[in-house]
């Protein structure tokens, strides 16, 4: 499905569902370098349980058109634009990693309209490795490979997927690179550049779950923990065995927290 947000095409998966009027709406936000068919996994699971999914392309990124916004600020302030094109009034929006930074953002600066917030592999700050940085930079293969070194546990580098036939590593590494020339050095950018974690986090005035992973060396669990001890109302769930990829790493844990916050 597609809708024009600031003349510009913007694609969405609706979770494989119909639109039915009066359902809560759930957005998904994907993280840097990324698009909607990272969320495969929970699109469909959240769709037939009575809610109407948008999972997102950010502009530039899978099917929409556009260039990737440079900030944080540009990026949530686009979500409004988007759910007023949508003809969503208020939403749900569940964020991972960058996506994560634009949700919280987005929920600071509209409160009105965010009903309930999931962070995934969130912090109040996230910070990118200078060789990461430079190696998007440049549109080296390296950055697309560092990540997946880096964003994934142990237990998703060597297999076992409950999904059949889908190799976590491999499934990373190539959506990233499938990516835009620059975009992930944009989306990474506004990562490192983005400092208002803490005053937006004490702005936050709906329920709100942070999802994190026990061995994601890109966002700590320690650092996501200090963030949901800045949000009044928020409750926090661990994934063992996990780095920061947990929507494709461990689906089914991820849809276990989901289903005692979003249904």
């Amino acid at each position: 499905m597609d809708f024009m947000v600031d003349g510009l095409k913007t694609h969405v998966a609706t979770g494989g569902r119909d639109e039915v009027a009066g359902e809560p709406v759930v957005i998904l936000i994907h993280g840097a370098g990324l698009d909607r068919t990272i969320w495969q996994l929970q699109s469909r699971s959240i769709a037939f349980r009575d809610r109407r999914v948008l999972s997102v392309d950010m502009p530039g990124h899978g099917r929409s058109e556009g260039k990737s916004l440079q900030s944080i600020s540009d990026m949530a302030d686009w979500i409004g634009r988007f759910m007023d094109a949508a003809g969503v009034e208020t939403a749900m929006l569940i964020g991972h990693s960058m996506g994560a930074l634009v949700a919280l953002e987005a929920a600071a600066r509209l409160p009105e309209r965010i009903e309930q917030l999931v962070l995934m592999g969130a912090a109040e700050k996230m910070p990118v490795h200078p060789d990461l940085l430079q190696a998007a930079q440049d549109n080296k293969p390296l950055a697309p490979e560092l990540i997946v070194c880096w964003g994934l546990g142990e237990k998703a580098k060597i297999g076992g997927h409950p999904e059949p036939g889908l190799w976590v590593h491999s499934a990373i590494e190539v959506l990233l690179k499938l990516a835009p020339e620059n975009v992930l050095a944009s989306d990474l950018n506004a990562c490192n550049d983005y400092k208002n974690g803490s005053e937006s986090a004490t702005m936050v005035n709906c329920p709100t779950l942070l999802v994190l992973g026990h061995e994601d060396l890109m966002t700590p669990a320690k650092a996501g923990k200090a963030l949901a001890d800045l949000i009044a109302d928020s409750r926090t769930v661990v994934i063992e065995k996990c780095g920061h990829m947990m929507m494709i790493e461990h689906p089914n844990q991820v849809f276990n927290a989901f289903n005692e916050f979003v249904f």
